[in-house]
C-alpha cells in the first residue's frame, strides 16, 4: 500500500514537472499572429477575394454539398492569393501580385477581359498615383527588357517590345514588355515563375485615376498569365472566379483545374466565337415565365460575354426591354423612385425592409437558361444593387447596352457564384455557394467546403514566401514587417489552466507603434500632419485621439512617420483582433489616404503590452510546486512510518502461554 502511495507521488511529481516544463519553454514554432499557411488540395493557383464581415452568416450551401479535391494524380501545384476592394465600391477586385527580385508588391485588377498584365514604370510620366510606388526594373537583379523581334510590337527605335490597350470606358495603357518573376504569396505552392508582362508608359481615363496599380490580365492571348503559365505547364488550362454578395465582400479565385461539384451548371465556351469568354444563353425566365425573344438575340455581335472586370449587366434593346417589363410586371405594388444618380435614369424601387436575406421574398428569382436546358438561378443580388441616397431601396443592376447586339454580364450576376472557366473542356460552370466564406473553408480545411458556422472574417495576409530558422514558412513582408522571431514582436500565447480546463488568455496590449514612410516631401507634409493622423484614424476605424505621433523626420524626398495607436479613453487595452486589423490594413494597403498624401510603405511595427496579472496569476507556479512537495513529503513520511508499523508487528508478534489456539478447519486424513 505504501508503495503505490509512493509511486503515485512520483507518478504526481513528474507529470506537473513536465507541465511546468510545457509552460516555461514554448514550442518552437509559437502561435503567430498572422495565420500560418496552408497548403492547398488542387492543382491550380487559388486567390481568394477579401471578405467583409457584414451579414455572414447568410449561405447558399447545403451540408452534403462541397467542392472536390482535384485528381491526385496531377503534378500542378496551386498558388493562393488574397482578392481586396469591392465590386459595386471599387467596379473591381484586386490581388497582390509582386514582381523582380527583390519582389515590388503590387495591386492589380482581375480581368477576364485583358490579355495583358501590367504595371506603371518607374520611367512614366502619365500615369495617376496610385496604391503602390512604380515598378523599378533597375532595382530588379531579375528583370529583363523584351527586345524587338518578328511575333511583337516594336517601339519607334526597333529596340524593345511594345504593348498598347485600349477599353470600352475610353481608357487606355501603353508601355514596354519586360520579362520578370512574378510571386503569388506565402499561401503559394506554386513556385514564382518567370513571365512577361508590360511596364507602363502611359495611361488615360479610368486607369489614370483609378486606385489600384493595374491590370491582371485573365483573357485569350499569349501574353495573359494563365496561357503563359499553361505554356510552361506550371497549372492545368483552367481558372474559377467567385464574388461576394451585395453586402459581403470576399470569395476566391483559382488559377488551374478543379474537381468541379456535381450540380455545377455548365454552358459551351465557344473559344473562337470571339476574343473573350463567351456562354451559349438561350432563355431568360422572370417569375419562372420566360421571356419572349428568339435565341438569336443573345448572339449578336460577340454574342453572350463573360467579364469579370464588368460591374453590371447590359443586354440588347429587345432583350433589355421585356426583361425591364417582366420586372415592372411582378414589381407592380412596390414604389418606383428616381436613382441615386441624376445623370441615369435607373429603375429602383423602394422596399420596407434593407435586409439582404429579404429582397427573394419581395424580387422575383431570374433564370438564365444555357443550351441542353441548363438553368442558372439567379436571385435578386444578381442584378439589384443597393440604392446609395435611400435606405431599404435597391434598383435594376441590369441596363440596354445602347444599340451594341452584345450580352455582356459583368459581376454582379455571378455574385455568389463559383464560375469555373474550363478552357480545356470549353465550357464554363456555375455553382451556387457562399464566395465570402468560400475563402475560409478553403484556407482551413485545404478544400472548398461548406461550413454552416463559418464567420466569413478572414483576415489573413500574404507576402512573398520565406522561411523561419526552424524551416517554418512565416509571414515576412518585404520592407514592412519585423520576421516572426523579433524581440520586438509580443505574441499570443495559449496558457494551460490545470484547475479551469484549456483556457486561452490574449496579451493586452496598451500600444501600437507603426513606421510609415510617405513619397512626398518632409516640409510639404509638415502643415499637414494633423489632418493625416485624422484620415488614418478614419481608416482605421480608430478615434483621432487613440493616434499619437511619436515623431516626424525627412528621409530624402519622403517622410518618415512614428505613431502610436493606444486604447481609447473607455478600454485600458487594445484587442488582440483590432490590433491584427490595425496592422494588416496598414500592411495590405488597405488604408486609402487622400492623393496629396502620395503613396506610403508601413516599414516596421511593432506592439508593447501591458499584462496585468492577478497574484493568483504571478504566484500559481510557487503555490502548485509549494502544494506537490507537501504532498510528496507527507505520502513518504506516511509510506515511511507504516513500513516501521508492519516491521514492529512482525518482530513483536508472540502467542502467551496457554494462550487458546484458534479453531482449525477438520481436514481430512
Amino acid at each position: 500500500m505504501a508503495r503505490a502511495l509512493v509511486n503515485l507521488a512520483v507518478g504526481t511529481v513528474v507529470f506537473f514537472l513536465l507541465f511546468l516544463l510545457s509552460q516555461s519553454n514554448p514550442s518552437t514554432s509559437p502561435p503567430r499572429l498572422l495565420p500560418p499557411p496552408h497548403h492547398g488540395t488542387r492543382p491550380a493557383m487559388v486567390l481568394p477575394l477579401f471578405p467583409s464581415s457584414k451579414n455572414s452568416s447568410r449561405t447558399f450551401l447545403h451540408s452534403h454539398r462541397h467542392l472536390l479535391r482535384s485528381d491526385s494524380h496531377s503534378s500542378h501545384p496551386n498558388a493562393r492569393m488574397r482578392l481586396y476592394d469591392d465590386l459595386l465600391l471599387n467596379g473591381y477586385y484586386t490581388t497582390r501580385l509582386w514582381i523582380g527580385t527583390p519582389p515590388q508588391q503590387f495591386a492589380l485588377i482581375v480581368d477576364t477581359g485583358s490579355t495583358v498584365t501590367y504595371v506603371p514604370c518607374a520611367t512614366c510620366e502619365q500615369c495617376g498615383r496610385h496604391q503602390d510606388p512604380k515598378f523599378q526594373p533597375d532595382l530588379s537583379s531579375t528583370y529583363q527588357p523584351v527586345k524587338c523581334n518578328l511575333d511583337c510590337n516594336c517601339d519607334s527605335d526597333r529596340v524593345q517590345c511594345i504593348y498598347e490597350r485600349q477599353y470600352a470606358e475610353m481608357s487606355s495603357s501603353s508601355g514596354v514588355l519586360g520579362e520578370d518573376i512574378l510571386s503569388f504569396g506565402n499561401q503559394s505552392e506554386l513556385v514564382p515563375q518567370r513571365a512577361v508582362f508590360g511596364c507602363e508608359n502611359e495611361e488615360t481615363g479610368d486607369l489614370y485615376s483609378q486606385h489600384a496599380d493595374g491590370i491582371m490580365g485573365l483573357g485569350r492571348g499569349d501574353l495573359s498569365v494563365v496561357d503563359q503559365f499553361v505554356e510552361k505547364g506550371v497549372i492545368s488550362d483552367s481558372f474559377s472566379l467567385c464574388y461576394g454578395g451585395m453586402d459581403i465582400g470576399g470569395g476566391a479565385m483559382v488559377l488551374g483545374g478543379i474537381s468541379v461539384p456535381s450540380d455545377m451548371v455548365f454552358s459551351y465556351a465557344d473559344p473562337v466565337r470571339s476574343p473573350y469568354y463567351n456562354i451559349d444563353l438561350k432563355e431568360i425566365h422572370v417569375a419562372g415565365k420566360q421571356l419572349s425573344l428568339n435565341p438569336s438575340v443573345f448572339d449578336g455581335k460577340y454574342g453572350t460575354v463573360l467579364d469579370s472586370g464588368t460591374t453590371y449587366a447590359y443586354l440588347p434593346e429587345p432583350a433589355f426591354l421585356a426583361f425591364k417589363e417582366a420586372i415592372l410586371k411582378e414589381l407592380n405594388g412596390l414604389k418606383q423612385i428616381r436613382g441615386p444618380d441624376p445623370n441615369y435614369n435607373d429603375i429602383c424601387f423602394s422596399t420596407a425592409s434593407s435586409d439582404v436575406s429579404e429582397l427573394s421574398k419581395t424580387f422575383p428569382t431570374v433564370e438564365m437558361v444555357f443550351g441542353y436546358q441548363q438553368k442558372l438561378l439567379l436571385s435578386p443580388e444578381n442584378y439589384l444593387f443597393r440604392h446609395s441616397k435611400v435606405h431599404g431601396a435597391y434598383c435594376l443592376g441590369i441596363f440596354q447596352n445602347e444599340k451594341d447586339p452584345t450580352t455582356l454580364l459583368g459581376g454582379i450576376i455571378v455574385r455568389n457564384t463559383l464560375v469555373t472557366y474550363d478552357r480545356e473542356q470549353s465550357k464554363i460552370g456555375f455553382w451556387k455557394t457562399n464566395c465570402s466564406e468560400l475563402w475560409e473553408r478553403l484556407h482551413i480545411t485545404g478544400a472548398i467546403s461548406p461550413s454552416p458556422s463559418s464567420s466569413g472574417k478572414g483576415n489573413s495576409t500574404e507576402s512573398p514566401t520565406t522561411t523561419a530558422p526552424d524551416g517554418s514558412p512565416h509571414y515576412d513582408f518585404p520592407g514592412m514587417f519585423r520576421p516572426w522571431f523579433s524581440e520586438d514582436l509580443t505574441w499570443f500565447l495559449f496558457y494551460l489552466n490545470p484547475f479551469q480546463g484549456l483556457e486561452l488568455r490574449k496579451i493586452q496590449i496598451s500600444k501600437i507603434i507603426l513606421d510609415m514612410s510617405l513619397s512626398v516631401n518632409h516640409s510639404y507634409l509638415k502643415p499637414q500632419i494633423n489632418k493625416l493622423t485624422e484620415f488614418i484614424a478614419k481608416e482605421l476605424d480608430v478615434n483621432a485621439s487613440q493616434v499619437h505621433l511619436l515623431n516626424f523626420t525627412s528621409e530624402g524626398n519622403s517622410s518618415l512617420v512614428r505613431l502610436a495607436i493606444v486604447p481609447s479613453d473607455s478600454l485600458t487595452y487594445i484587442s488582440n483582433e483590432t490590433a491584427t486589423n490595425i496592422i494588416s490594413r496598414l500592411a495590405e494597403h488597405r488604408v486609402k489616404l487622400p492623393d496629396t498624401f502620395g503613396n506610403y510603405q508601413l516599414v516596421q511595427w511593432k506592439v508593447e503590452s501591458s499584462t496585468k496579472q492577478t497574484w493568483w496569476g504571478r504566484n500559481y507556479t510557487v503555490v502548485i510546486m509549494a502544494l506537490i512537495i507537501i504532498v510528496v513529503i507527507g505520502l513518504s513520511v506516511y509510506g515511511v512510518w507504516g513500513m516501521w508499523r508492519r516491521k514492529q508487528q512482525t518482530v513483536n508478534s508472540y502467542e502467551p502461554v496457554g494462550a487458546a489456539a484458534p479453531e482449525q478447519e477438520l481436514q481430512p486424513l
